[in-house]
């Protein structure tokens, strides 16, 4: 016989392709590329990538979490700021004088020192 080299055509890559994909599907693939001798490295490979993108999610919902919280502190912040001024404002004694004279109040601000009383 002769030896006769084998031509590839573009059929046969079509074949090929059909082939891999059906091996594939089957689980088969890695078992006719004669690698099952590296099947825990590969699940080793595969868990770490697996790990690497869960840790990835994790961090990202932590990130959303803290800008989130942030943003609420900023808007607490403001909110705080807003009564402070309020409070300081309704304890000036003029404030407090005008207040007493719409409420019809004939509380005044004291015209002498308190008495004090000694035992």
């Amino acid at each position: 016989m002769k030896n006769v080299k084998k031509t590839w055509k573009i059929a046969d890559i079509g074949v090929f392709l059909k082939n891999s994909l059906v091996a594939i599907l089957k689980g088969e693939f890695l078992l006719r590329l004669n690698v099952g001798r590296y099947f825990i490295h590969i699940a080793y490979t595969f868990f770490l990538f697996a790990l690497v993108i869960w840790i990835s999610l994790m961090i990202d919902n932590t990130q959303s979490k803290v800008e989130k919280n942030k943003r609420t502190l900023q808007e607490l912040e403001i909110v705080h700021s807003q009564k402070t001024y309020e409070i300081v404002s309704l304890s000036r004694r003029s404030t407090v004088n005008a207040m007493l004279q719409e409420m019809g109040s004939n509380v005044q601000e004291a015209q002498q020192p308190a008495t004090r009383l000694v035992e």
